[in-house]
């Protein structure tokens, strides 16, 4: 029985170090294909890098990711594309924290975009200062950030919503003057959003995060803990109806240092024209 429960000891010493101190920054390149209606003939083949999730702040080790923007900025995408939640807020700190951060950020060959995500936005996500600061340091780190606006580069429009928790969601006009543009490509930080009455016929993609892939996933089983209402919703191709296709990244940073079984993800997608 001693050597029984040694062995069980044991195990579980080694599962919590990976959970701790591996997975969180075992940063997975995953590289699906984006097929896009009216994709110009020189787009094709081009690759988009989705960034979600850093989480700059007390938690996320800031050389973790800055080595991950090195790493992303080596494969040289034609666009990076942030999907929000570049903050965990406490303090003024990390402003200067995350704007150290960002002079590491990668740039597409092409452009750079982004969104907010809610924790940009500080506490309970109402904080409309600290998402003004928070826009400002990325645009000065060459980040094209939108805010419930469209934005076209090379032929390719993207379209970026406020966070669906934020109190300046409401994108329906947005949507309802760019939904039947051809080449569109949607950020949206939190996936819930796919199921509000606002997408005015939409059939594209649209590029989401804040899930973390549960961060902690048994084999075979959903995460017990993911902040979204649709359960569905957790990470990867999700096909929704109204012929719209969601992709959910498991995101680079975490809230609490700890991931199982849902790795940190960067998604480099290829563009394809949609048939």
């Amino acid at each position: 029985m001693t050597k029984l429960l040694a062995t069980a000891g044991t195990g579980t010493l080694a599962l919590g170090l990976y959970t701790w101190r591996v997975e969180p920054h075992w940063l997975e390149f995953t590289f699906p294909t984006l097929p896009i209606s009216g994709l110009a003939p020189g787009l094709e083949n081009r690759t988009l890098a989705q960034i979600s999730d850093i989480h700059v702040g007390p938690r996320v080790d800031d050389d973790y990711i800055i080595n991950s923007f090195h790493r992303v900025q080596k494969l040289a995408p034609d666009f990076v594309a942030f999907t929000g939640d570049f903050v965990t807020y406490r303090s003024a700190q990390q402003f200067e924290q995350l704007r150290r951060v960002l002079r590491h950020a990668p740039h597409g060959r092409l452009g750079t975009v982004g969104i907010l995500g809610n924790h940009d936005y500080g506490f309970h996500w109402r904080m409309l200062d600290v998402a003004d600061r928070v826009t400002a340091i990325a645009r000065d780190a060459g980040i094209v950030l939108l805010r419930n606006q469209a934005f076209t580069i090379a032929g390719l429009q993207f379209v970026g919503l406020e966070d669906l928790w934020s109190p300046l969601f409401d994108p329906a006009d947005l949507l309802a003057q760019k939904s039947q543009d051809a080449s569109t490509v949607v950020l949206c930080h939190n996936p819930d959003a796919a199921d509000r009455p606002i997408w005015s016929g939409y059939r594209g993609w649209i590029l989401a995060g804040h899930t973390h892939g549960g961060q902690c996933k048994p084999p075979f089983l959903p995460p017990p803990l993911v902040p979204v209402a649709n359960k569905r919703y957790i990470a990867g191709k999700i096909e929704l109806s109204g012929n719209r296709n969601m992709y959910i990244s498991r995101g680079v940073g975490h809230l609490l240092r700890v991931r199982f079984n849902a790795r940190p993800e960067v998604a480099v997608f290829k563009l394809q024209r949609a048939v």
